[in-house]
C-alpha cells in the first residue's frame, strides 16, 4: 500500500467541497465520466484557463525557489557561512524531502483530488518561504528550507497529471512546455526581485515578499479549477468504451508496480539518467551563478539580479520551442525518437557556451553565453515529461511524473548545488575566490554525459512505446 501524507490524508478525509458545476469531491469515483460528458464539459477556453492557472502556479514554485540564489551573499555574510552551507541550503536540504515526498503525494494524487493536493501544497511552500526571512542561523534557514520543499513536493505530479487529461498526446508535448515556462518565468521574477530586493529591503524582507502571494494564487485554484476525469483525452474511437459511453478502467496500480514498469523499460532509463545529469548542472549552474557574477565580476546585487532575469526570460525560448518542435518533428515524420535527439543535441551544444560564462573575464560576453545556455538547457524539459507520460498507463501519470522528478531532482537539486559548493571550499586554500569560476566548469562537463544518455534512449523508445500501448489497450 502506498504511503499517504498524514495532513493530506486528513484533509481528504475531512473535506467534503462539492461546488456546483465544478468535480472537486475527493474520491476517484466522482471522476468518473463518459468520453461525451468529457468532451462536453471542458471547453477548449476552459483546458486554455486551466492550462494559465496552472502555469502561474509554477511561476510562483519558482519564485519561492530561486529566490534563494540571488540572496546567498547577504546571508553569508550575516549568518558567517560557508560555501558548502550554502550549496546544502540551495541543494541537498529542500531536494531531499522534495524529492521523496513527492512519489507518496503523486500517489495520492492517483486516487483524489489534484486540484485540492496542489492548493494545499501551494499555502504550505509559500507560508515556508515567508518563514525563511525570520530565521535568526544556519538550522533555523535549513529547516524553513525544508518545509518549502515539503510544500513544493505536491506540485508538479498533480499538474502533470491533470495537463495529461485535458490535452490529447499529440499537444500534450506543447502543453507540457508551455506549464514548464514557469520554470524560467519564475526564475526571471525570483533573480530581478531577489537582487533588487537584496540591496534596498534585505533578505529577510525579501522572503516575506515573495512567499506570501502564493497563498492567494492556492485559492483561486482551489475554486475555479476543475478536476477532469482520467483518461479523458487519451479516449480513441473503438477504445475505452468510446462507442459505448464507457469510461477507461480508474484503479490506481501501486508505487512498485509504476516503477518495475519505467525501469523494465530502457528508454526511460536513460532518459532518467539523462535528466537527472542535466539537471545537476542545471541546478548547480543555476544556484551559483549570482555568487559567482558578486564575487569574479563585482557586479552589484541589483545589476545582477536585472542580468539573471534578461537570461531566465530568454531561456523561456527554449522552454516552449522544446516542446514544439519535439511534437512538430515526431508528427511530421512519425518517429517519437524526436523526443530524444531534440534534448540531447541540445544539451551537448550548450557545454561549450557554459565554458565560455565562466572562462571568460568580459561581463558582456559571460551573460550574452549564459543566454544561450539558458535556451540550450531549458529544451529537455517538455520532451522529458511528455515521453514518461506516454511511456505508462493512464493510472500511473501522476506517479510517474513523480518517479523522474525523484531522479532529476536527487541528483541534479539535491547533489548539483552541494558539489559545487564542496568543490569550491576544497579549491579555495589555492585559489582564493577563483575557486568558484573551476568549481562550475568542472560541474558543466557533466553534460556530455547526460547528452550521451539521451541518444542512447532514442534506440529502444519505439519497442517501449508499442508495449505501453499494447498495455492500454488491455486496460480499456
Amino acid at each position: 500500500m502506498a504511503i499517504e501524507p498524514l495532513w493530506a490524508v486528513a484533509f481528504f478525509r475531512r473535506s467534503s467541497f462539492n461546488f456546483k458545476g465544478s468535480n472537486l469531491s475527493g474520491s476517484a469515483e466522482n471522476q468518473i465520466e463518459t468520453p461525451t460528458e468529457s468532451r462536453n464539459r471542458f471547453s477548449p477556453a476552459y483546458r486554455n484557463y486551466a492550462l494559465g492557472i496552472l502555469f502561474v502556479g509554477y511561476i510562483v514554485n519558482f519564485v519561492d525557489r530561486s529566490i534563494l540564489s540571488l540572496l546567498l551573499e547577504p546571508i553569508k555574510l550575516e549568518l558567517f557561512l560557508t560555501d558548502s552551507q550554502l550549496g546544502l541550503l540551495g541543494g541537498l536540504a529542500f531536494a531531499l524531502f522534495y524529492t521523496f515526498l513527492g512519489i507518496p503525494i503523486a500517489a495520492l494524487a492517483d486516487r483524489r483530488s489534484r486540484v485540492k493536493i496542489l492548493a494545499v501544497s501551494m499555502v504550505i511552500w509559500s507560508a515556508m518561504t515567508a518563514l525563511c526571512g525570520l530565521a535568526s542561523n544556519f538550522w533555523m534557514l535549513l529547516m524553513a528550507r525544508i518545509g518549502v520543499g515539503v510544500g513544493e513536493a505536491g506540485a508538479s505530479p498533480p499538474s502533470h497529471s491533470l495537463i495529461s487529461d485535458y490535452f490529447p498526446i499529440e499537444k500534450r508535448a506543447t502543453a507540457l512546455s508551455i506549464y514548464a515556462l514557469g520554470i524560467p518565468f519564475g526564475t526571471m521574477i525570483g533573480n530581478y526581485v531577489g537582487g533588487w530586493g537584496a540591496d534596498t529591503i534585505g533578505w529577510r524582507n525579501t522572503f516575506f515578499l515573495v512567499g506570501l502571494p502564493g497563498i492567494f494564487v492556492a485559492l483561486v485554484i482551489f475554486f475555479t479549477l476543475r478536476e477532469p476525469p482520467r483518461g479523458m483525452s487519451d479516449i480513441r474511437p473503438g477504445q475505452g468504451g468510446a462507442n459505448t459511453g464507457a469510461a477507461p478502467r480508474t484503479d490506481a496500480p501501486q508505487i512498485s508496480e509504476v516503477l518495475s514498469l519505467l525501469w523494465a523499460k530502457v528508454s526511460f532509463r536513460h532518459l532518467a539518467f539523462a535528466a537527472g545529469l542535466h539537471a545537476f548542472v542545471s541546478y548547480g549552474a543555476g544556484t551559483w551563478n549570482a555568487p559567482f557574477f558578486i564575487r569574479i565580476h563585482n557586479m552589484s546585487s541589483t545589476d545582477l539580479g536585472a542580468a539573471l532575469a534578461l537570461v531566465a526570460g530568454i531561456g523561456a525560448i527554449g522552454t516552449f520551442f522544446g516542446g514544439y518542435v519535439s511534437d512538430k518533428l515526431s508528427d511530421r515524420t512519425g518517429d517519437k525518437r524526436w523526443y530524444f535527439w531534440v534534448p540531447g543535441i541540445a544539451t551537448i551544444i550548450m557545454v561549450p557556451f557554459q565554458l565560455v560564462a565562466y572562462l571568460n573575464n568580459d561581463i558582456t560576453s559571460a551573460i550574452a553565453s549564459l543566454c544561450v545556455v539558458a535556451i540550450m538547457g531549458s529544451v529537455y524539459l517538455g520532451p522529458s515529461f511528455a515521453m514518461t507520460q506516454a511511456l505508462v498507463s493512464l493510472r500511473m501519470r501522476a506517479v510517474a511524473s513523480a518517479i523522474l522528478l525523484f531522479v532529476l531532482n536527487l541528483i541534479g537539486m539535491g547533489l548539483g548545488p552541494w558539489f559545487v559548493g564542496i568543490l569550491s571550499d576544497i579549491l579555495m586554500p589555492a585559489m582564493g575566490t577563483e575557486s568558484l569560476r573551476y568549481a562550475l566548469c568542472v560541474a558543466v562537463l557533466v553534460n556530455l554525459w547526460a547528452g550521451i544518455h539521451y541518444l542512447l534512449g532514442a534506440r529502444s523508445v519505439r519497442g517501449d512505446l508499442l508495449e505501453t500501448e499494447a498495455m492500454n489497450a488491455k486496460l480499456a
